[in-house]
């Protein structure tokens, strides 16, 4: 016999949603990337109606309030919250594919009751910095990924071929993006070279670590493909 759901026994919980499904009729399975107990996965219950408060709420990128109860066999979400919705990230499809790829990242990586502040703070700045027209979302990207490796402890710092590789202003900005504050990780600029350098960079570190393929990195590469050309896409 399932158990009542009681108002009073929720938890709250700040972070973001990185998946929602639909579960059953109306409903919808969440995934939360949350400060206080790393990925939860809940389910919203009518969050599919049409005027159901849960039904944004429950939508990618959302980041606010969340409160959950904690089931035995499945968390519930009673409500939310939101105090950001990355509307302008939304409304970008270039941006929007960038930030689906680091949704998918993180919920790969996360583990449920793990500390995982830092990067749900990472993962926020990130998108926030992807709303931003006067920084290239590619350098978002190789940031991003670079940074992510760094904060879950498994960056193994340079090679002697990837020293070589990069200039002597790569490896400052290299040396940055691995050590400044998350506040202030996207607040330095890179030549076109720099940045070819930075991705070259990001994406051996990334084959060796996440050793995943991500279907949300496909569709980012189709639409990079398809609105430029060659060398400033990696592949």
């Amino acid at each position: 016999m399932r158990r009542a759901v009681r108002e009073e026994d929720a938890e709250k919980f700040s972070g973001i949603v990185l998946q929602a499904a639909p579960a059953g009729e109306y409903d919808r399975r969440v995934v939360l990337l949350t400060r206080e107990a790393g990925r939860i996965a809940c389910f919203a219950r009518r969050a599919r109606r049409q005027g159901n408060p849960l039904m944004a709420a429950t939508s990618p990128f959302a980041f606010g309030l969340f409160r959950v109860i904690r089931g035995r066999s499945a968390d519930v979400l009673l409500d939310a919250e939101i105090s950001n919705y990355f509307e302008p990230l939304r409304r970008d499809p270039e941006a929007a594919a960038y930030g689906c790829y680091f949704l998918e990242i993180c919920e790969f990586i996360t583990r449920e009751n793990n500390d995982e502040a830092s990067l749900l703070l990472l993962l926020y700045v990130s998108l926030l910095a992807l709303e931003k027209e006067t920084i290239p979302n590619r350098l978002v990207r190789a940031v991003f990924e670079i940074r992510t490796i760094v904060t879950e402890g498994e960056y193994p710092g340079l090679t002697a071929e990837e020293e070589q590789h990069l200039s002597t202003d790569a490896l400052r900005a290299h040396a940055f993006l691995t050590q400044a504050p998350l506040q202030r990780l996207y607040t330095f600029a890179v030549s076109e070279q720099v940045l070819q350098q930075l991705e070259w960079l990001a994406a051996r570190k990334c084959r060796t670590y996440f050793r995943h393929d991500f279907p949300s990195l496909r569709v980012l590469e189709t639409l990079m493909r398809d609105s430029c050309t060659g060398d400033n896409v990696r592949i």
